[in-house]
């Protein structure tokens, strides 16, 4: 049977801020017992603010709602559940020292170091990427789809001979055979077992569960296979000392129902829609690779990113 296979980076900056204004204490005592969950949708029927809003300048240059919003996206899950009041303002505040702090290194885009330009050039990729993935993964998958992913991962299910048997394992041979004897005499297994088996199973009355191919070792396995149900065998010789076994029951696996693996299968349903188009992409664009004369640490020369 084919096996059921089963984002942005939180910008230093931001936490950095946080620390810096000194909100890491104020923080931890304003944090609620559960995250808040603030009526976004009410509020919306009747707001007078979009992303354009401006809560702040700093000079000419203007910081909006829009700002804080995304840069509340980022914050670590732990400061998420302030109180609005307090992220807003703290926000707002972290906004203006940045822009502060970035005015003293670059006045302009164009003037920004080449590492920060690049940086950029990485964040508005990654971005956009992302919002591309999630567009696809909160599509909705259709349940012939569902249905079809799961005939073609069944259709090659063969089933196999599981075992549930219980053991007795003791250390000497000896013991082992005045154990067989008494069961042979009609003794209770479960009641020995709990006596005197040496491993865990011995508070289940020997009891190993359901167990299939290659989950016990090679001597115990073989002696299973062609045993009827109810019988002892044994002893039994093993790395972990002497068995006597019986077999309780046998079974034929079956493939796992449609609703056990659904979630897996919608997951593979939507990777692999996303890898067809982005080959399809692929194949659409121009894309080349040039080789140059490049070794692999290269790519740790930070030094080519000075001006």
């Amino acid at each position: 049977m084919r096996s059921f296979t089963t984002a942005g980076l939180v910008g230093t900056t931001a936490l950095a801020g946080i620390l810096a204004l000194g909100w890491t204490a104020a923080a931890q005592d304003a944090l609620p017992d559960e995250t808040p969950e603030a009526d976004v949708a009410e509020a919306a029927g009747d707001r007078d603010y979009d992303a354009s809003t401006v809560v702040a300048r700093v000079d000419d240059t203007q910081i909006t709602l829009g700002h804080v919003i995304v840069l509340l996206e980022r914050l670590p899950e732990q400061f998420q559940a302030l109180p609005d009041e307090t992220l807003l303002e703290g926000l707002i505040d972290q906004l203006i020292d940045q822009e502060l702090l970035a005015r003293s290194v670059s006045e302009a885009p164009e003037d920004d170091p080449l590492a920060v330009r690049l940086h950029l050039d990485n964040e508005r990729r990654g971005t956009l990427a992302q919002q591309a993935v999630l567009a696809r993964v909160a599509a909705e998958i259709d349940e012939a789809a569902i249905q079809a992913a799961y005939q073609e991962a069944i259709e090659d299910f063969e089933p196999e001979t599981e075992w549930r048997a219980s053991h007795i394992i003791v250390a000497t041979e000896e013991e082992a055979q005045e154990l067989r004897e008494e069961i042979d005499q009609d003794a209770d297994f479960a009641e020995l077992a709990r006596e005197h088996s040496l491993d865990a199973a011995a508070q289940r009355g020997g009891d190993l569960g359901w167990f299939g191919p290659g989950m016990m070792v090679p001597e115990f396995e073989e002696a299973v296979t062609d045993m009827e149900e109810g019988e002892v065998r044994g002893p039994i010789q093993t790395q972990f000392g002497w068995h006597l076994i019986r077999l309780e029951e046998t079974r034929e696996t079956e493939p796992p129902a449609l609703e056990e693996v659904r979630p897996q299968l919608v997951d593979q349903i939507r990777q692999q829609r996303l890898t067809e188009e982005l080959e399809a992409l692929r194949a659409e664009a121009e894309v080349e690779r040039p080789e140059p004369d490049l070794p692999p640490a290269a790519i740790r020369d930070v030094t080519i990113l000075e001006e």
